[in-house]
């Protein structure tokens, strides 16, 4: 077999291939097999018949045909192998010529990982948000807390704010009521905004046995997106009343004795979650630098899967269980579907620049993952997607993706070693020290969220050899 590769741009290649008629014996001896298993000719037992009859019943071209599709993926693999090429996605063949007794010749044309130069990037610099925690925020963490030991007692006058009411409701569309638009017993607290958009209007100023009725429109179930006619009736109204604040409450909230414990633990908390937020903050920076250094192309048809792929993800599952359409989503975002369009695709190119950067730099560093690695990866993906670890290990197996949760650490690990070389100041000026563990966790974060898609769709082909 002789093969050549005609560079057609820097992210697509034709292979040109010339194989030998004698080199596809093997495949044709099994496409004689296959045939001779499939069809009966009298006077033969099955399995039996010889080629030449098998070439007058049925014609050689049918051999000749069985014979090059078992064939061409491993001529097109060890091309592949022989130009050290990097594949991407499946190729499109096209065979040039077929000489019975001679020669096999086809071409490939197929889309590979570009080649990159990752420059010096030691001088990266940038600027993070600085760990502050400021009494404002202490007050709301404490107050936050409160609100879960809040206690209720009914009432009889007319429902306030923050009052918590029990509503029985009626839901129609058209003048007919929904299969599923009746709930009785619901426990609703005014001003929370969980409810229908204008509930809070119609039940304020109802004392229990109270109704009203007003239009909303349905965030979900079986009309959702439609405007329907609510009725919703008072069955009882209850006053919210907050826990003081004292070393009372503190004991009930918490493991602590005193309040100023428990607010120096909020403190502390709230310092190391913005601790956290700056590591994260400072991989996103750093990574949108190291993207500004390195010319990567992009191949078109990838980026069209990408594409695709973040679309459908969007309609079909996220917005899906939210009862959500495209339109209604881009109407609640204030997005024209253009505005969508232009940050689908500046979402999906970075995603893929990405994959290609952090992965080269997986190559050029040497980076490896342990196992210990990758189990602390699965266990935060597990907790993620609402798994258990032992669930979210048997679907990865099964779905052979554990290659993908490997590229996933390696390629935090990469981020995380050239925010490491990177000059991380915050906004009073003050470099900041990022923690290796949180640096290194935040990286796989980081670089998980900007190539979400990738390493769950289009781009699972990436740096896989195609095998027909």
């Amino acid at each position: 077999m002789k093969s050549a590769v005609e560079t057609l741009n820097p992210t697509r290649v034709r292979l040109t291939v010339e194989v030998p008629f004698e080199e596809l014996k093997d495949s044709l001896d099994a496409a004689y097999k296959k045939i001779n298993q499939q069809v009966t000719v009298k006077g033969f037992r099955k399995g039996k018949i010889p080629a030449r009859v098998i070439d007058q019943r049925f014609g050689r071209g049918a051999v000749l045909e069985e014979a090059v599709n078992d064939a061409l993926p491993k001529f097109y693999t060890d091309a592949v192998n022989e130009a050290e090429l990097n594949p991407l996605g499946q190729p499109d063949v096209d065979i040039t010529e077929l000489k019975d007794g001679e020669t096999l010749n086809f071409t490939a044309e197929v889309d590979i990982r570009p080649a990159l130069e990752i420059p010096d990037y030691s001088g990266i610099e940038v600027e993070v948000d600085a760990v502050e925690v400021t009494d404002e925020d202490l007050d709301k963490s404490v107050e936050q807390l409160r609100e879960r030991f809040a206690t209720t007692s009914p009432v009889e006058r007319a429902a306030e704010d923050g009052d918590v009411v029990t509503l029985d409701l009626r839901a129609e569309v058209d003048g007919e009521v929904l299969e599923d638009g009746v709930a009785d017993g619901v426990s609703y607290t005014i001003g929370s905004g969980e409810l229908l958009d204008g509930i809070d209007d119609a039940v304020k100023g109802l004392e229990a046995g109270g109704e009203a009725t007003f239009a909303s429109e349905l965030k979900g179930g079986s009309a959702a997106g439609k405007e329907a006619q609510v009725t919703v009736k008072v069955t009882q109204v209850a006053k919210r009343e907050l826990p003081e604040l004292d070393d009372d409450f503190a004991q009930l909230a918490s493991e602590f004795d005193t309040l100023e414990e428990l607010k120096a633990d909020s403190r502390k908390r709230l310092a190391d979650m913005k601790q956290y937020d700056q590591a994260t903050q400072a991989q996103e920076r750093v990574l949108d630098k190291l993207l500004e250094l390195v010319e990567v192309p992009v191949p078109e048809k990838l980026l069209e899967d990408e594409i695709n792929t973040r679309k459908h993800n969007l309609e079909h599952h996220q917005l899906g269980q939210m009862g959500l359409t495209l339109d209604k989503y881009l109407e609640l975002q204030g997005k024209t579907a253009e505005e969508f369009e232009t940050e689908t695709r500046e979402a999906a190119v970075k995603g893929i620049k990405t994959q290609f950067v952090l992965d080269e730099l997986v190559k050029q560093e040497k980076l490896n993952v342990s196992q210990e690695e990758l189990t602390e990866h699965l266990m935060r993906r597990a907790a993620s997607s609402g798994m258990s670890p032992d669930q979210f290990a048997q679907a990865v197996v099964e779905q052979g993706q554990v290659p993908l949760l490997v590229g996933e650490v390696a390629r935090g690990k990469a981020l995380a070693a050239v925010v490491e070389k990177a000059t991380v100041k915050d906004t009073n000026g003050e470099v900041v020290d990022l923690d290796d563990e949180d640096d290194e966790t935040a990286g796989a974060e980081t670089a998980d969220a900007a190539a979400e898609a990738p390493a769950e769709g289009a781009e699972d082909k990436a740096g896989e050899k195609t095998e027909g």
